[in-house]
């Protein structure tokens, strides 16, 4: 028997449009990234939810709540923090421009797409990745256990180290990836 695992990054927030360092500080869905979740609702209307993951972050529940919509049969929200996006420390909240100016479009690079690059007080993607393996293990051992098909709803970030793991990609090559805001990552687990 298959099951399924639907992941979908949040819809565009205020700080995704203007830029800005979003990491582990709140930011709005936009009237766009509303339109965006609500999209992928859609694309997962006939789909069997069973359970669905979301982050602490109120990007990762807005997004959510719109998929849910559609999926009465889903008994079960939990929330995980492993999903969340990348800490950028000392860079959460600040434009990307404002970064490029002080520290240089080396720098900049480094921090933002490198795999092992902190920036301060931050996490690397190699950090992310350790995190998002913990919470693959954890997830693939729950839908033997339950038997459901999973919806998760996470960033950007998280979902680009879970893309690596899941379809054993390079780290060379998970760092180039775009997470489009409208784009459903599809796996299937059988028990």
């Amino acid at each position: 028997m298959k099951y399924h695992i639907y992941i979908f990054r949040h819809g565009q927030t205020y700080f995704n449009r203007s830029h800005r360092f979003t990491g582990w500080m709140e930011s709005n869905l936009t009237p766009l990234g509303v339109r965006q979740a609500k999209l992928i609702a859609k694309k997962l209307k006939n789909k069997k939810i069973d359970i669905a993951f979301q982050t602490p972050q109120l990007r990762s529940k807005k997004t959510l709540k719109e998929v849910l919509k559609y999926h009465p049969e889903c008994k079960k929200i939990i929330t995980d923090g492993r999903m969340i996006e990348r800490n950028y420390g000392k860079l959460n909240g600040l434009y990307h421009e404002e970064i490029i100016r002080k520290y240089g479009k080396e720098q900049f690079n480094k921090w933002h797409r490198g795999f092992n690059d902190r920036p301060p007080n931050g996490e690397s993607f190699a950090d992310v990745e350790k995190r998002v393996g913990k919470f693959i293990r954890f997830l693939k051992s729950y839908i033997k256990e339950n038997r459901v098909n999973i919806a998760i709803s996470a960033s950007g970030n998280s979902i680009r180290l879970f893309r690596k793991i899941m379809e054993k990609r390079s780290k060379e090559k998970a760092v180039k990836w775009i997470i489009p805001y409208t784009e459903i990552f599809h796996y299937k687990i059988s028990v």
